[in-house]
């Protein structure tokens, strides 16, 4: 069923990506396995999903060491709490939830321990709900400012995670802000950068998110579902 399901989801990509002028090659699948047990994600790798995403640190733990050996591409993309980064930081690939100055001079100083530079991720609040983390809109291209003078940490882009909403066309235009944003930010960088990461999309609105620019999008539910 996993493997009908990651079609499934290609599919859903590729017309996507075409509808707004991309390749589905364009469009990164990270397969979100909070919760997921080991086999499942085993099953998940076979079917081609090679980026993993996990929300909590004591959960990626376990699911880290016992898929060592296979070594997939390890996204870790909820709420880092600043005393966690030790953990997770000579493991992880890209860390999606930057919000802070505080949780970046963390990463930063946990990455030169292990002689690394971590790409990272600026979470924005775009639906600006409190009961959500992220750096409000206005204030992220002086946030990113500051963080380019750390040197183990690397910028890399901007994730948000959406309001939760039925329909999915809602989150359009919110979705269409994350994107302008990523331009503005692109033409503000003063030095040469591979072209910016845009995380946005989940199982009920990645299409829309992929049409609007998303680059990768985050899919949990869609995957596992039987």
């Amino acid at each position: 069923m996993i493997e009908k399901n990651v079609a499934e989801i290609r599919k859903n990509i590729a017309s996507a990506a075409m509808k707004s002028g991309r390749y589905p090659e364009d469009i990164k699948l990270i397969g979100v396995t909070k919760t997921i047990e080991i086999s499942k994600i085993n099953e998940l790798l076979v079917a081609g999903v090679k980026d993993i995403g996990e929300n909590r640190v004591q959960e990626f733990l376990p699911k880290y060491e016992a898929l060592n050996a296979i070594k997939p591409t390890w996204h870790f993309i909820g709420h880092l709490q600043r005393n966690k980064v030790k953990y997770i930081a000579d493991k992880v690939d890209l860390i999606h939830s930057v919000e802070s100055l505080s949780l970046a001079q963390e990463i930063d100083k946990c990455a030169a321990k292990h002689n690394r530079v971590i790409d990272f991720l600026v979470e924005v609040n775009i639906g600006m709900e409190a009961s959500k983390f992220g750096v409000s809109p206005d204030d992220v291209l002086g946030f990113v400012e500051k963080l380019l003078r750390f040197p183990n940490i690397r910028f890399a882009g901007l994730m948000c995670i959406a309001p939760f909403v039925e329909n999915p066309e809602e989150n359009r235009l919110l979705f269409g802000k994350m994107r302008n944003l990523r331009v503005d930010i692109t033409r503000h960088l003063l030095y040469d950068t591979p072209p910016l990461t845009l995380s946005m999309g989940m199982t009920g609105d990645y299409v829309v998110a992929i049409e609007e620019g998303a680059t990768m999008i985050r899919i949990g539910t869609a995957l596992f579902r039987s």
